[in-house]
């Protein structure tokens, strides 16, 4: 047992819900025995659910994932944190600090060797951004060793809470301070994927119709038994968690350990968002994929199709970039493909090797190999730059402050500091875009005199 999973908010519990579904379903199609193994046992005991609203915990408590969960791993309140940033960080934060930090304490006791607190939670609303932000610090103070990856899902332009760019701003002041790492995801990109799913089943073209019981937007043949909605967006999130967590489920040659991505990936502390994509993606009707296809799976992993946010990597600045392999692969055909893939890549000139590998056995289910890529890429910035301009067009007529100024604790200045952090952030980025733009040349050799 190596990682403590704490979720916050309806998002952050939702995703995870999906996610124990789909873990369930590929134990059991690994496990013919049905044996409720330690590697996954150990999820769910070292699991904290928290959520100012009972809704979503209620039905965790209800469901078919019930008997998985301790009601003493989960914590709530009644009124929510109404869309409000500062009362989960500030009202929350302060009423539920001492009981969410006993019982993450708990979970953490529970491990053999504790590497990694993984936090999932959305940035518009008010406890996901709020209270998770919040709980965030308190995991720096209380196990400053532990590395903190955090899964963080950013709302679209069109999102229904009209305070989310102060919520999602307010939140990344706190991610960028005390999170090791970030894995940013967008709604709007899980939108299109999704879209462009239903599309292609739709269509019924040869080599384009969806499995029926696909991982990636189905959640037949899991513990759950009927779709709800987000469900699919839900899903892809999960695959995520499935894939990043495979190392420490099942066996493998060259198993990744999730404390590893920050000391690999992660060259400057504040640049530690990481942009995610998965392959297969668009799942084909064909379940036994060709070996041939593993060298499509990754180009298509670093094409903007595949990415979890709206970005292009392919076509911006590496600093560094993960893979994450699962199936039956030879590490001989994951270095022919990183030679065959790096002349398209731009890495900043003092980190041109600047891959971290890892191989599991194990492929999801359904699939004979799966690629989760992830990529310290520059290609972040024009989403921090929409963020702060949805931002600033709310700050400036200080339309909504009243909401949060009322809060105990929260303070004007405080949106001006998360305002002058992200501009921080996105001046780091365009630097190094600036700095590398011109091929490096190699110092002249010295002449041996013979």
């Amino acid at each position: 047992r190596t990682q403590s999973l704490i979720r916050f908010g309806q998002c952050g519990n939702q995703v995870g819900c999906r996610f124990w579904d789909l873990a369930l379903r590929e134990h059991a199609h690994v496990n013919k025995k049905g044996i409720y193994d330690e590697a996954l046992s150990s999820f769910f005991q070292n699991a904290v659910l928290v959520d100012m609203e009972e809704g979503v915990l209620s039905e965790v408590l209800q469901g078919p994932l019930r008997q998985l969960f301790s009601t003493t791993q989960l914590i709530s309140d009644v009124s929510g944190s109404g869309n409000n940033w500062a009362v989960g960080h500030h009202s929350y934060g302060s009423v539920y600090r001492e009981q969410i930090v006993d019982q993450v304490r708990r979970a953490a006791e529970q491990c053999d060797c504790l590497q990694c607190f993984f936090i999932i939670h959305s940035m518009g609303g008010g406890t996901g951004s709020g209270l998770g932000t919040r709980v965030l610090k308190l995991l720096e103070d209380e196990f400053p060793e532990v590395c903190r990856l955090v899964t963080a899902v950013y709302p679209s332009a069109e999102d229904d809470v009209i305070t989310s760019p102060y919520n999602s701003v307010l939140a990344m002041r706190e991610l960028t301070e005390h999170a090791d790492c970030v894995l940013p995801i967008e709604n709007q990109s899980l939108v299109d994927i999704v879209s462009k799913i239903q599309h292609m089943a739709h269509t019924g073209k040869p080599g384009s119709v969806i499995k029926k019981d696909s991982t990636i937007i189905s959640g037949q043949g899991g513990v759950a038994k009927t779709e709800k909605p987000f469900d699919a967006m839900n899903n892809i999130v999960a695959n995520l968690l499935l894939n990043i967590t495979s190392s420490a489920r099942f066996e493998g040659s060259l198993n990744m350990d999730l404390n590893e991505i920050a000391m690999n990936l992660v060259p400057f502390p504040r640049l530690h968002y990481l942009v995610s994509s998965l392959t297969p993606l668009y799942t084909l009707a064909d379940v036994n994929i060709p070996t041939r296809r593993l060298d499509q799976m990754f180009t298509d992993a670093f094409s903007k199709d595949h990415q979890l946010m709206r970005a292009d990597p392919k076509h911006n600045l590496y600093l560094a970039c993960a893979l994450m392999l699962r199936g039956n692969v030879q590490l001989s055909d994951l270095r022919r493909n990183i030679e065959r893939l790096r002349p398209t890549l731009s890495f900043v000139q003092w980190n041109t090797e600047g891959w971290k590998t890892g191989l599991c056995s194990v492929p999801p289910v359904g699939h004979t190999h799966s690629l989760l890529a992830l990529a310290n890429n520059t290609c972040v910035k024009p989403s921090f730059m929409e963020l702060r301009e949805r931002f600033v067009r709310l700050y400036r007529k200080k339309a909504h402050l009243h909401h949060y100024l009322g809060v105990d604790g929260m303070d004007v200045s405080g949106f001006s500091e998360a305002l002058s952090s992200l501009t921080g952030l996105i001046d780091q980025y365009s630097q190094l875009d600036s700095t590398n733009t011109a091929p490096s040349q190699d110092p002249p050799r010295l002449n041996i005199a013979c």
